[in-house]
């Protein structure tokens, strides 16, 4: 396996381990977490409703038992658009081959445990795609435009800082362009942040200080305020376990979804050039606490609650982009992947084919435009 293979497989499997993790613990507190399991979660858990198929506000969604979520399903989701489209995306890939999938591609969903259309499964923040683009016919490049705003676009986007290995700004831009289909404001520069985070993550000899500093460098208004603040307060701690209540004041400020993480105002979710989605800041820092390693950069997400099974697959991506699939652990892997019915692995390998032909196409017309100025200046 080359080290491209070996990062992409690590980003996108440790993705959706982190997100089958924090399935679980999805939407609730830390001490509803222990009280729940008798400890902090070390690995995969049971639901935390035994009777899954009733338990509001989340029925009828089987999460835990290393079930991976939507998340996982529209980052793998994405890769198959690459595939598809053989180059780079921009928004009107989301119409051309992302809505196709949503509504026309049967899937194993595993929390459903049936085959069924992921547009059956996936958040109201998702079905919007198919809303707008397929039904509304709205440009492409504005259909995020008045969808709530959060993590949706964020939680898959990885697949771009792969396909951009090593180059943040390009991860940026593509990010930023495509996920115009689906968010806005700083749910849309979430988006674009993270792809730059899986990209720098992917270069060699990245760090997490280097995955941080890229971030600081992109991120523009309250999602870098957020970024800073929280991974300042991350700098002063060695390990997540009491490290909750300040990394969740750090970002408060700039979160619109309520304390209470079901009740939320009717501010929330709204467009603001001063606000920040929560998990992407939080996956960083609890990164930046972990020193980049694995698998306390998930359990950190995993043990937090409120959006945990987004914050551990986020961290979990660039962790496994900066360190490799060994990184991830094997034994999650398997049970995740039997869980899920789904293959973790293959996916990585797909995506980093993309990216090495995307990259060959990068320097053919690099090369031709190098000849071409050249030439014009004299």
């Amino acid at each position: 396996m080359t080290p491209l293979e070996d990062r992409a497989t690590g980003c996108v499997a440790g993705a959706a381990v982190g997100d089958a993790l924090g399935g679980a613990t999805e939407g609730w507190t830390p001490e509803q977490i222990v009280r729940r399991y008798g400890g902090q979660v070390e690995g995969i858990v049971p639901p935390f409703n035994e009777d899954w198929r009733n338990a509001r506000p989340i029925a009828p969604y089987h999460k835990g038992d290393g079930h991976i979520t939507d998340d996982t399903l529209m980052t793998h989701a994405l890769i198959r658009v690459y595939e598809k489209a053989g180059g780079h995306l921009t928004a009107y890939a989301m119409a051309e081959h992302l809505v196709p999938e949503l509504m026309g591609e049967r899937r194993w969903i595993p929390e459903l445990e049936a085959e069924a259309l992921p547009l059956q499964r996936i958040f109201l923040a998702e079905k919007w795609i198919v809303a707008r683009l397929h039904y509304g016919h709205a440009d492409p490049r504005e259909a995020g435009v008045g969808n709530i705003v959060n993590c949706g676009a964020a939680m898959y986007v990885a697949p771009v800082g792969i396909v951009n290995a090593a180059d943040p700004d390009a991860a940026y831009a593509e990010a930023i362009d495509l996920t115009g289909a689906h968010q806005s404001s700083y749910g849309r520069e979430a988006a674009g942040v993270m792809a730059a985070a899986v990209a720098e993550a992917m270069r060699p000899g990245a760090t997490a200080d280097s995955v941080v500093a890229a971030c600081l460098r992109l991120a523009k208004d309250g999602t870098r305020a957020a970024i800073e603040a929280v991974c300042e307060a991350a700098s002063r701690f060695g390990h997540w376990d009491g490290s909750f209540e300040a990394l969740r004041a750090a970002v408060r400020p700039y979160d619109t979804v309520a304390d209470t993480y079901r009740d939320q105002g009717l501010g929330a979710r709204r467009p603001s050039r001063v606000h920040s989605i929560e998990e992407l800041p939080l996956a960083l820092g609890f990164l930046v606490i972990a020193k980049g390693g694995y698998r306390d950069t998930v359990l950190g997400g995993v043990n937090y609650g409120r959006d945990a099974d987004s914050i551990a697959s986020m961290g979990g991506a660039i962790a496994g982009a900066l360190n490799g699939l060994r990184a991830v652990p094997a034994e999650w892997v398997e049970q995740v992947a039997a869980a899920s019915r789904t293959d973790l692995v293959a996916p990585g390998l797909a995506i980093a084919e993309v990216a090495r032909r995307v990259h060959a196409g990068d320097v053919a017309r690099r090369r031709a435009h190098e000849a071409a100025f050249a030439e014009l200046d004299g």
